[in-house]
């Protein structure tokens, strides 16, 4: 009579194997089906951002061949111009001739600059990348840190004095404190450039000096929001049970910080710091326009004005791809520093 084999010492059985697999699948289940939702909620955020982009670019007043040609010209020339564009063609025809090209990765061809609008496009998004990184990589830190030493000394003179700061610095509108940057250091003290412009072979130190300005403004508005999302968290964090259960274990308060309380207390911030990457790409208008920025808020404006529809609606989907990205970027970050979502699919 023949038996079953045993399992060698040290590794599981057939039963411990399927209950280990049983497990994960349990566990893999409402998180797969969390990220299925978001993503299909991602994809229907674009497709009505994509039909609602292209209905309000038709409804901008003016006509896009006068606007090409001139006051001036003369209306056949414009009636001629706006048929090769195909603008006075019906409109489902023109947004489905539109969407078709999208979805072959076609952005269609700028009106202004006779030009294919990825050429335009991308290395206007590389320049808004390069400013909301710098902006990103100092108010992040600084933020934080503003809000643990906040958190710590509470109704205290450094809680006080950041808070009262930071909502100064935030109501300040963008253009105010852009004016004011550059008559202190580029006109007054003369140690950092007025535009933000650089040849493309500069190196990173070059880089550095004519985008430090630009991004201080941003990191002004953002400073004061991401600190009191972090002074709340620590706040409750410093007063839950396992901060005093470690604390009686007779811890000390630098491991007691950074094990028990940082981790759960920056969850909320970086998600909060995350949702902002879209707003920094995509919502530069007033700053790169005051400093002559190549970015793509300053690209899809100069393309509003322009009546340049197949730019303007590019960029625009281009910053909500930005946006919605962002926003699957906080998620993931949140799930991530807390296991509770992760288990619950939340």
């Amino acid at each position: 009579m023949t038996t079953a084999p045993q399992p060698a010492p040290g590794q599981p059985d057939g039963d411990t194997r399927w209950r280990t697999s049983a497990s994960r699948r349990v566990h893999l289940g409402p998180l797969a089906r969390a990220v299925g939702t978001r993503l299909a909620l991602a994809a229907c955020t674009l497709a009505l951002l994509a039909v609602c982009m292209f209905l309000g670019g038709q409804l901008l007043p003016g006509d896009i061949g006068r606007a090409m040609l001139g006051p001036f010209a003369d209306a056949q020339a414009v009636a001629a111009l706006n048929h090769r564009l195909g603008v006075d063609q019906p409109l489902i025809t023109q947004f489905l001739r539109w969407a078709g090209g999208l979805l072959r990765g076609d952005l269609g061809r700028s009106y202004s600059y006779d030009a294919p609008v990825a050429s335009l496009l991308w290395p206007a998004l590389c320049n808004s990348l390069k400013l909301a990184g710098l902006a990103f990589a100092i108010v992040v830190p600084l933020g934080i840190a503003g809000g643990v030493v906040a958190s710590l000394y509470p109704r205290r003179w450094p809680d006080r004095l950041i808070t009262v700061f930071g909502l100064a610095f935030a109501v300040v509108p963008e253009f105010v404190s852009a004016i004011v940057l550059i008559l202190v250091f580029a006109i007054g003290l003369r140690v950092l450039p007025v535009s933000a412009s650089f040849s493309g072979d500069a190196g990173f130190g070059t880089q550095f000096r004519h985008l430090l300005l630009p991004a201080l403004p941003l990191v002004f508005v953002l400073f004061a929001y991401l600190a009191r999302i972090t002074r709340t968290g620590m706040r409750e964090a410093l007063d839950a049970d396992f901060t005093r259960t470690a604390v009686l274990k007779g811890l000390p308060l630098r491991t007691v910080l950074w094990r028990h309380v940082l981790r759960n207390a920056l969850a909320p911030a970086l998600a909060v710091a995350a949702t902002q990457l879209g707003y920094m790409v995509g919502g530069l208008v007033v700053v790169e326009t005051i400093f002559h920025y190549r970015g793509i808020g300053s690209l899809v404006f100069e393309a509003a004005r322009a009546k340049d529809f197949p730019m303007l609606e590019a960029g625009v989907l281009t910053i909500g791809v930005i946006y919605v990205l962002a926003g699957l970027l906080a998620d993931a970050l949140q799930a991530w520093l807390d296991p509770r979502q992760r288990k619950a699919g939340r």
